[in-house]
């Protein structure tokens, strides 16, 4: 529900899973076909995740100094959601508990002031009525340092109807489910029996088996061979050529799965965490990202002036020009109270 803010500006080539145990190809770092012999264990639509060491951070020139230093975490086996939540799932969540996302909620001033910096004027009554951020193309180029450009705040947006009230998900229903905030993600999770995955576990699966590899799929830049990921083609953000066949969203699993298994950790939508955002976390790993009240901004540079939850994977809306968020280690933060038409999650359970 934040309007003045600064926020956030897979396809693997041949991993086939077999329901038996048998030897499969995924591409390696270079694009390459290479063998895999694990079995990966799949249930109710996750994926079992294998613990390991995740050698976190950015891989290649486009790396943003946020990625940095590359350093070790180390992983443990967990549940992953094969695709993110779809709409056909969160209209479950919602038939069953009868919850109202933050989007459809009336607005109150006095709390919507407090994630606004201090000065900001009060909107007329007329704005303050439910909705959320909708995307809009411009009708020519405009500078990229101004987001207002291209988002509106659109009354009546909500997950029902993602670019406004005379939109629909009807024919929608296995597309992943948008303009859901960080707390409506961590209601469903918690519903489903789930959880948000951490930061370093949402990499980890991206990476899907490969080591320092830059996308989901390997090395192969993005427009190179067939498509891999739903992304912009063009220039952002008032020409988008489509080559990828979505102009929006896209069902999921319409891209190849990386090598764990898993579909559109590149592109589609953003993907909620459950950390805490701070830009210099890695240069300052004793940062707190757990707090519930979030890290402490402090004299912290890095810090936002709102706290923000990490958004990972990148949306139809990136490309490199401007979002290059379909690299694995591309990282990024959004504030909670906050759902936009490209930003969705998927869950992860614990091994028990």
């Amino acid at each position: 529900m934040q309007i003045f803010k600064n926020f956030m500006v897979a396809a693997l080539l041949a991993l086939i899973l077999f329901q038996s145990a048998c030897k499969e190809e995924t591409p390696g770092e270079n694009g390459a076909a290479v063998s895999l012999t694990a079995k990966l264990a799949k249930q109710g639509g996750m994926i079992l995740i294998p613990g390991g060491t995740l050698n976190m951070g950015g891989d290649n020139e486009q790396a943003d100094p946020n990625e940095f230093p590359k350093h070790k975490v180390q992983v443990s086996a967990f549940w992953m959601d094969e695709t993110e939540v779809t709409n056909a799932q969160f209209a479950k969540f919602v038939e069953a508990t009868g919850y109202k996302t933050v989007a459809e909620r009336p607005v109150i001033w006095e709390e919507l002031q407090k994630s606004l910096p201090p000065g900001t004027p009060k909107p007329p009554d007329s704005l303050l009525q439910p909705g959320a951020l909708v995307f809009h193309k411009t009708a020519q180029p405009v500078p990229l340092d101004d987001l207002s450009r291209w988002w509106r705040w659109t009354i009546g947006a909500d997950w029902l109807h993602p670019e406004g009230p005379a939109s629909s998900i009807k024919l929608k229903m296995d597309y992943p489910v948008v303009q859901v905030a960080w707390e409506d993600a961590v209601e469903y999770a918690k519903w489903a029996g789930k959880r948000l995955p951490t930061e370093a576990e949402w990499e980890w699966a991206a990476r899907g088996g490969l080591e320092n590899a830059i996308y989901p799929w390997g090395n192969e830049p993005l427009g190179e061979g067939r498509p891999k990921a739903n992304f912009w083609q063009g220039m952002f953000p008032y020409q988008n050529e489509i080559g990828d066949g979505h102009e929006g969203a896209a069902p999921v699993k319409s891209f190849l799965p990386n090598g764990y298994g898993l579909f559109d950790l590149a592109g589609n939508t953003w993907e909620w965490c459950a950390d805490w955002f701070d830009f210099g976390f890695y240069k300052s790993p004793d940062a707190c990202k757990t707090d519930p009240k979030g890290p402490d901004r402090g004299n912290n540079p890095y810090m936002p002036y709102q706290q923000e939850k990490v958004v990972r994977g990148g949306s139809f809306l990136c490309n490199d020009d401007y979002c290059s968020g379909y690299r694995n280690a591309r990282r990024m933060g959004s504030s909670p109270d906050t759902g936009l038409n490209h930003t969705g999650f998927r869950c992860v359970k614990d091994v028990k």
